[in-house]
């Protein structure tokens, strides 16, 4: 009987060993402060699946784009880095780096949430060096700024979806040696 009763005795000591090490576990993590940044990344996966399909709308050839880029209430955007941007661009554009992306930055150079914005990103030239060197593909700038315009409230935007050199006619490239102040 003692050795029955050591036993059932041993079971409940390990059991409420057990109990009491999840039950402090949970409090502790209760009561520990948040640790991770903020970030959604499966807000960013559902947002990056509602842009999908409207993002394939939206790819223009450079005719359409220079002329929606002619039209009142619209603005060319390249997001590529300030640097990137004075060496060339196309003309008329203005730029936001995309890693200044927040809320006051783009309300502070674009007020009017309804403007069209045309992007462009170093994967729309053939050139392949500075200021456009290409990108991997599936990490070229035009996604992620689409992404992030849509996200922070800018839903009219257009992308290039051509392929062109900088020194086609029809691209009105610029460096900072011929602006359009020139």
């Amino acid at each position: 009987m003692s050795a029955k009763r050591n036993g059932i005795l041993a079971l409940l000591a390990a059991a409420t060993f057990i109990v009491t090490g999840v039950l402090a576990t949970a409090s502790a993590q209760e009561n520990e402060p948040e640790t991770a940044a903020a970030i959604d990344y499966d807000g960013f996966l559902m947002l990056t699946e509602e842009v999908a399909e409207i993002r394939a709308k939206r790819l223009i050839d450079l005719d359409k784009f220079n002329r929606m880029a002619s039209k009142p209430n619209t603005i060319v955007l390249d997001s590529r880095s300030a640097d990137a941007f004075a060496a060339g661009h196309i003309d008329g554009a203005i730029n936001i780096p995309f890693s200044d992306f927040t809320d006051e930055r783009l309300a502070a150079a674009i007020p009017d949430p309804d403007v069209r914005i045309l992007i462009y990103c170093n994967n729309n030239f053939t050139d392949d060096v500075p200021p456009v060197p290409v990108k991997r593909s599936p990490l070229a700038l035009n996604v992620p700024t689409f992404i992030n315009l849509y996200g922070y409230g800018y839903k009219n935007v257009y992308e290039l979806g051509d392929l062109v050199a900088t020194d086609h006619p029809d691209v009105h490239w610029v460096t900072s040696e011929t602006t359009s102040d020139d």
